[in-house]
């Protein structure tokens, strides 16, 4: 068992891989770039070079290629002690047209130029563009311009992605001058006003408090290995993937806060979650009566579930709702085959299958509608009923499939010789159904459990979008609308893992309930 889990894990892996290297073949290949400007309001308001400028730089933000101004280059031999400030300042300055720059500039483009291009990078030269054809007057947004591109090789951007997963913090990840770098470990954590509570406080790492205790689940929580799937540039303009699936959504919570220097007041803040920004306490008067160092960047304490929470809940409801129907169904439809309840059951199978999941789940979504259930999700309601249609919507086709496979496999079993010698052998129907019938039957359902469970964390994609729940399969469709290529490959990737983890869990779940399989060679 041990040899065949491994072996799973490295295919796995080698799968997720694979599958993450497509995506990113789809999204930064094979898609129009240029599709990304097409709801930038700022991208609007530029013209000319200055619009051609912007776009290399979005691209670079977005992860297409790397994209070198002029003005950096010299930037980097100012700081490396090439070249003072003087010439820099007089280097920076280039020409209208290459044949108008001044000697020193001249002397610098030329190195910018030879350098860039021996490391595979195109040059683009913008040339001034004047507002009229004998004025000399810039047009707007017709400034010169230099800078060097080079797009990034999928084998380059996928080893990037993957080494840079898991991010460690350590004591030397805050810049500037923080104090003694160093973890201090107390059992009366500041933020519960010196109660009990166990933590580890670091200073000079980028989480202030990489672990501590508090009394929401899971109870302990830790900053030390923080998991990066990605930047969001449009979805969640400069946060992290799993931030974006993991943070609480909705209104604040506000509650009576003690802040390092003392200072109370009722706030959302989430102190536990502070992490460094270097001079960000003396650049704001808030700060400074909050804070006693530079880790004020804090998340907020917000009343509804995350985006991962609202898919976990829908779909674990949904999932238990699906077995707890399904199965007894598919009982009864085996159990009277060809009768009323069997072909009641076989219409429902076939309408399931045969009518596109959009189609049925807006006809129930009417139909709850004109029984006064809400048809759209509010995270700022109470009520509980807004949850009904989704969970109902996302657990039609489980349900249909759970029935479907059950009877088949129960049909299949009843025609087995061993059925027959039961028969033979005295025991009733009842006993023959449920000790051999039923018991052999399910395995093959019971494989499909965990992917089920661990599926209702990502949520349906179509059921979320229906009726706009904010949760990872909503989550998806809003960034492929926004072309934010760190969320898609960020989602993949979850999707991904999750995927091979149901299926192992499935084998080893069969081999539990199943004595006769076995996932270790014997030898012969």
């Amino acid at each position: 068992m041990g040899k065949y889990l491994l072996k799973r894990i490295l295919h796995s892996i080698l799968s997720v891989i694979a599958v993450v290297a497509l995506v990113m073949v789809l999204v930064y290949s094979l898609l129009n770039r240029d599709l990304l400007f097409k709801t930038d309001g700022t991208f609007v308001k530029t013209a000319k070079n200055q619009r051609i400028e912007y776009m290399y730089a979005k691209w670079e933000e977005y992860g297409y290629l790397d994209f070198v101004p002029y003005t950096d280059y010299l930037s980097s031999l100012l700081q490396s002690g090439e070249i003072d400030e003087e010439t820099r300042a007089a280097a920076v300055a280039i020409g209208r047209t290459a044949d108008k720059d001044p000697e020193l500039v001249g002397e610098y483009v030329e190195k910018f130029t030879s350098y860039y291009q021996s490391q595979g990078y195109e040059i683009h030269r913008l040339d001034a563009i004047t507002a009229s054809k004998y004025g000399s007057k810039l047009a707007a947004g017709g400034e010169q311009k230099l800078f060097a591109t080079k797009d990034i090789p999928l084998i380059q951007r996928l080893v990037k992605y993957f080494t840079g997963l898991i991010e460690i913090d350590n004591i030397h990840k805050a810049t500037g001058d923080v104090g003694e770098r160093g973890l201090t470990f107390t059992l009366h954590d500041p933020v519960y006003n010196g109660r009990f509570s166990p933590a580890i406080i670091g200073n000079g790492t980028y989480h202030k408090y990489l672990l501590y205790v508090d009394g929401k689940f899971p109870f302990i929580h830790q900053n030390m290995a923080i998991l990066r799937m990605g930047t969001s540039y449009t979805v969640n303009n400069g946060v992290d993937v799993f931030d974006t699936m993991s943070r609480s959504q909705g209104a604040y919570v506000l509650s009576e806060t003690t802040f390092p220097t003392s200072f109370v007041e009722q706030s959302a803040d989430d102190l536990h979650s502070a992490t460094y920004r270097e001079g960000s306490r003396t650049s704001s008067p808030i700060n400074e009566a909050r804070f006693t160092d530079d880790y004020t960047n804090v998340v907020t304490v917000r009343s509804a579930p995350s985006k991962l929470g609202f898919s976990f809940i829908i779909g674990i409801i949904a999932t238990i709702l699906a077995y707890c129907i399904g199965v007894p169904m598919g009982v009864v439809m085996a159990r009277r085959k060809d009768k009323l309840l069997d072909k009641i059951g076989t219409v429902y199978i076939i309408f399931i299958i045969a009518v596109p999941s959009l189609a049925y789940i807006f006809l129930f979504k009417a139909f709850g509608g004109k029984l006064g259930l809400p048809t759209l999700f509010d995270m700022e309601s109470s009520s509980r009923l807004m949850y009904v249609l989704p969970i109902v919507s996302l657990a039609l086709p489980s349900i249909a499939g759970t029935m479907k496979w059950l009877r088949r496999y129960m049909i299949d079993q009843m025609n087995s010789d061993y059925v027959k010698f039961a028969r033979s052998g005295g025991l009733t129907e009842n006993e023959i159904f449920t000790k051999h019938i039923l018991k052999n039957a399910a395995i093959p359902i019971v494989h499909g459990i965990p992917g089920s469970i661990i599926f209702a964390m990502t949520g349906a994609i179509i059921t979320e979008r229906v009726y706009v729940v904010p949760g990872t399969g909503n989550l998806l469709t809003e960034a492929i609308n926004k072309y934010d290529n760190g969320v898609i490959v960020g989602l993949t990737l979850f999707y991904a893992v999750l995927s091979v983890t149901s299926i192992i869990l499935g084998d080893v779940l069969m081999a539990a309930v199943d004595p006769r399989i076995s996932y270790t060679s014997k030898a012969r």
